[in-house]
């Protein structure tokens, strides 16, 4: 079967049921063990459909994860989608982060709880991935813009503490999708607790979720208004993470969402 650009994926029928598989090489087990936990943390929620992950493991030259097969294709309401969100994001938590690591395409993403919202966006997100952009050889402007915006970053704050809300933590069109009985589903998890702005803005990115979907989140549960600025911030990790997997003019575009976010606080 089709699938992104880290796995590959078949369905199987085994006993007269489909099962869905991502296979990788044996090293990448973890990746999968991750997936696992985070799709039965997503599971708490029953407003969207989640895959159930019923197994997975390796062997000297594989790792694998077994999931429920889905019937995608369905036509469905985004308003539904929406309001599905808005309702797993009233699943929250006591600290942001979450009890294990996991990953953000193939890249490692640090989870470690944290009282302070502020204070994880700029180590476990922000900073990671501009020190990883530095050693891939992105230096100067590149890490003094981030420098001086992580000491910046309580400003984008200023009198608005998130709950910690469970995360998709990678919402992109991709990873959404209908199935043939027309109920939401969500799937290629990078789970966390944290401010659910970061999973909107991430649905802003690269588009393909439509008004009728923003606009019923917003009637399930409105957003701050400095949602407009922040969304930015969020998505400057996706952006610098895409540089750090793929490299090319990720490296200008993320250079230019801190110039927009650093010219907010002249």
């Amino acid at each position: 079967m089709g699938g992104g650009c880290i796995n590959q994926a078949q369905r199987v029928r085994f006993g007269g049921t489909d099962y869905f598989v991502k296979y990788n090489s044996a090293s990448k087990v973890d990746m999968f063990a991750a997936e696992a936990d985070g799709l039965n943390e997503l599971r708490q929620c029953t407003a969207l459909h989640i895959p159930a992950p019923l197994c997975y493991g390796n062997n000297d030259k594989s790792a694998w994860l077994v999931m429920e097969n889905l019937s995608l294709g369905g036509r469905g309401d985004p308003a539904v989608l929406g309001e599905g969100l808005a309702a797993m994001h009233r699943t929250t938590r006591d600290q942001y982060g979450w009890y294990r690591a996991n990953t953000i395409g193939s890249t490692p993403q640090d989870n470690s709880c944290c009282d302070d919202w502020i204070e994880f966006w700029q180590q476990y997100r922000l900073q990671f991935q501009l020190d990883l952009a530095a050693r891939k050889g992105a230096g100067g402007r590149l890490q003094s813009q981030g420098e001086r915006l992580l000491l910046e970053l309580p400003a984008f704050f200023d009198g608005y503490v998130p709950e910690a809300s469970l995360l998709h933590g990678d919402l992109w069109s991709g990873n959404y999708a209908y199935l043939q009985s027309g109920e939401p589903t969500l799937f290629d998890p990078a789970v966390y607790y944290g401010d659910r702005e970061a999973d909107l803005a991430m649905t802003e990115l690269f588009g393909g979720f439509g008004a009728d979907f923003y606009s019923a989140y917003n009637n399930a549960w409105p957003l701050d208004s400095g949602y407009r600025t922040r969304k930015t911030l969020y998505n400057l990790y996706h952006i610098l993470n895409h540089f750090n997997m793929f490299g090319g003019g990720y490296l200008g575009q993320a250079q230019a969402m801190m110039d927009s976010l650093l010219s907010e606080l002249r």
